[in-house]
């Protein structure tokens, strides 16, 4: 029996938000978590069931324990699904593939692993870092860059299918208010950061097979690259869409758009504000080829 702690945490509600998973497996302990800028702690209740589940093995035996109300009840009491019915249809679809049961804990009863799900939920949901040794390593799935022999290779994608596809990914620079100012005023001595960076992860993401070895080169479709200031967390949040017809996922083209984007916001400013901090990028969503529609916002 693999058991799954889990907890949604959300600022204004809606507002900022962050979810946790803690999976007890053959003794071992794993914690999964993230967080997303504006949501609800329901969906944030939700996606951190998912999540959870999501990382143990297809026909695994599971029991998912939840101080949630509106999770547990939905589950076994058939509550009305009127809102988020995106997340449940997912939902729907990792319990199918698994045996699971559902346990409600009290919430803040001293249970120490709710406790510490609750913890971490809300430290995402705060945009803290959260101190996390374990492994988030799914058991029981196959890395595909890792022959039998555990020698790195490249996947061979030719018997796939040519398919429209697109990732989103989303990234922050956090940093000083009065750097943030700086530069929605266009005022740093380097000039226009925002327009620097937007090309320099178009660029990037063009290159991305130059940079991550194992990664194929992908005819692009298109690349955007947005930015976002957030006067509240003094925040630059970056926006990164890739689309491509092909045999492979976009997701690495997004991600290293959205990273070299904050990379040279970062290399713009430092002379300013040596403290920023690049953070939380991450995977929003994703469609198309043989896994479909992936929707993790």
């Amino acid at each position: 029996m693999i058991d799954i702690y889990t907890d949604g945490s959300c600022i204004g509600n809606p507002g900022p938000g962050g979810w946790a998973a803690i999976i007890i497996e053959n003794g071992a302990t794993r914690k999964l978590h993230g967080r997303d800028d504006n949501t609800t702690n329901n969906k944030m209740e939700i996606l951190a069931v998912i999540e959870g589940i999501e990382a143990t093995p297809s026909g695994a035996d599971v029991r998912v324990h939840s101080d949630s109300t509106y999770v547990i009840n939905t589950m076994t009491k058939n509550w009305k699904r009127n809102k988020n019915r995106d997340l449940w249809a997912k939902l729907d679809s990792v319990v199918a593939k698994r045996n699971v049961q559902w346990k409600w804990v009290k919430a803040h009863a001293g249970h120490p692993l709710n406790e510490q799900a609750d913890r971490i939920a809300n430290a995402e949901a705060r945009g803290e870092p959260v101190n996390d040794s374990s492994s988030h390593t799914t058991p029981g799935k196959k890395l595909s860059h890792v022959d039998a022999s555990g020698k790195a290779q490249m996947v061979d994608v030719g018997p796939k299918d040519s398919t429209e596809r697109m990732a989103v990914v989303t990234g922050s620079v956090l940093m000083q208010p009065e750097t943030l100012k700086l530069i929605e005023a266009n005022d740093i001595e380097k000039g226009d950061v925002l327009g620097v960076a937007r090309i320099a992860g178009i660029m990037a993401a063009k290159n991305t097979a130059q940079l991550i070895p194992l990664c194929h080169p992908l005819p692009l479709d298109q690349i955007t690259v947005e930015f976002r200031l957030d006067h509240e967390r003094s925040a630059v949040d970056i926006r990164g869409t890739a689309r491509t017809t092909a045999k492979t996922g976009v997701e690495m083209e997004a991600m290293t758009a959205v990273s070299v984007a904050a990379l040279t916001i970062y290399d713009m400013c430092k002379a300013v504000d040596r403290g920023m901090r690049i953070g939380d990028i991450r995977l929003r969503r994703k469609s198309g080829g043989k896994s479909g529609d992936i929707v993790l916002e």
